[in-house]
């Protein structure tokens, strides 16, 4: 069964940085679309930005210019860098195809203070 395991997140002040990895069990990840998703708490998840099999991406509004999403084919890992956090970035992160695919993993927290 394909496990995803989202890593990274953390307490962090406004204006911050963190660096999410994503791994997932067995070669799963080429030649599709990867993103990163984010559910805040009362909101329904939503989709934050997404990276093609060679490397174009895509980013929510809210995010473009903070957020960088990457991946590495090789080690079958997908990771998204944020810098100038702001507490409207609170939620817990997933990673999935796009569109999403396999269960969810467990996600990582990410909480911003003002």
């Amino acid at each position: 069964q394909v496990q995803l395991v989202e890593s990274g997140g953390g307490l962090v002040q406004a204006g911050g940085s963190l660096t999410l990895s994503c791994a997932a069990s067995g070669n799963i990840f080429s030649g599709y679309y990867l993103a990163w998703y984010r559910q805040a708490p009362g909101k329904q998840r939503e989709l934050v930005a997404r990276i093609t099999p060679g490397g174009n991406t895509n980013y929510a509004d809210s995010v473009k210019g903070r957020f960088t999403i990457s991946r590495d084919n090789i080690k079958n890992m997908v990771y998204l860098q944020m810098n100038g956090l702001k507490p409207e970035d609170t939620a817990v992160y997933y990673c999935n195809r796009f569109p999403a695919y396999y269960s969810w993993g467990q996600g990582t927290q990410v909480t911003v203070s003002s």
